[in-house]
């Protein structure tokens, strides 16, 4: 048996263990670059240890392009949600094509003890975070409190803010919104009626958080639809964050333009020009009222008429007009007597000579 072995057999079995090992190997880098690439966003800083005053580099990878970051250093893990941030140093960035970024973060003392972390988080779209242990030099450092009893742990897959703006809303009614979350449950124990905080901020104003307790289970590795009801106050407009947290953890923040309510406007203006005119009738009225009065006197009679020309009679009657004595106008006498007047012809006297 051993003269019928081949010499050159253990050589070719090493030789195709060692291709079969590098086909393997090859096939194996995309895989784990695969893995790699499936991983979340990363961040990682310049130094881990820094005093006030003093400036850390942090760099990200694998981020959604053209997000916006918001950067902080926090105490206690970041447990507390932002509360326990230097919120006031904090910086933003944007993010790269190529899902990096790079920025300086002042180092400031967070309002908590360390340990301390630099929390990496987006503003505006899908929900996405990094963390990074940082050591601020000179910052007292506490055990981290003990966290809730309870084995569930929520996450959030999507959310969305469902609704739209009425007839009411632009004449300065409170807006409202639905914000419709996708939860899922990470833990090893159900969720029974959990009880979310909803909180909504205006510019650089803190948020005000107001619960509302979720009817239903949430079991673990299942997912669950929630709806929670946002509401403002009236008459409120600009941009606004709503905000999601459960057990001290922010799960989510949505962003909401309110439009300004212009028929408040309209309102004010049409008071204004119908309370101008009513002052000034009623002013007009009070002048007409309290004006001195000026004593009207009567005006004088007509002078008499002139009596028309004609003859006057002996005792200063005068007749009918034209100039008939009573009795004698044409009209009065009978046609036939009505002829033309006679003269009389007298001889002329003559004279002595």
């Amino acid at each position: 048996m051993n003269a019928c072995r081949h010499p050159g057999t253990p050589a070719r079995t090493s030789a195709v263990v060692t291709v079969l090992t590098l086909v393997l190997l090859t096939l194996g880098a995309p895989l784990t670059g695969g893995a790699a690439a499936a991983e979340g966003p990363a961040a990682k800083v310049s130094k881990a240890e820094a005093g006030t005053g003093g400036t850390v580099t942090v760099t990200g990878a694998r981020w959604r392009p053209r997000a916006l970051l918001t950067l902080l250093i926090c105490g206690q893990n970041m447990i507390g949600g932002t509360n326990s941030c230097a919120n006031g140093d904090g910086r933003a960035v944007t993010v790269g094509k190529d899902g990096t970024f790079t920025k300086k973060l002042p180092v400031a003392e967070p309002p908590k003890p360390c340990p301390c972390v630099i929390h990496i988080a987006t503003v505006t779209g899908e929900a996405a975070a990094a963390d990074v242990a940082f050591k601020v030099a000179g910052h007292p450092v506490a055990p981290l409190p003990k966290e809730r009893t309870g084995g569930e742990r929520l996450s959030v897959l999507s959310a969305r803010l469902d609704g739209s703006s009425g007839l009411l809303t632009w004449f300065g009614a409170p807006p409202r919104r639905r914000l419709v979350v996708t939860v899922g449950n990470l833990g090893s124990t159900p969720a029974r009626d959990p009880v979310f905080e909803v909180g909504t901020s205006h510019g650089v104003f803190a948020p005000s958080w107001e619960e509302q307790r979720w009817r239903g289970t949430i079991q673990p590795g299942k997912k669950a639809q929630v709806k929670l009801d946002v509401e403002l106050s009236a008459g409120a407009h600009g941009d606004y964050l709503v905000s999601l947290r459960y057990g001290q953890k922010l799960l989510v923040e949505q962003p909401w333009t309110v439009g300004r309510p212009w028929g408040v406007t309209l309102f004010w203006i049409l008071l204004c020009v119908v309370v101008s005119a009513t002052v000034f009738r009623i002013g007009m009225a009070v002048v007409d009222k309290v004006r001195p009065r000026t004593a009207r006197t009567a005006p004088p009679p007509p002078p008499p008429s002139s009596p028309p020309p004609g003859p006057v009679a002996a005792d200063g009657a005068r007749p009918a007009l034209p100039w008939f004595t009573p009795g004698t106008a044409p009209e009065a006498r009978p046609h036939h007597e009505i002829s033309a007047p006679t003269e009389e012809i007298r001889p002329t006297p003559k004279g002595t000579t």
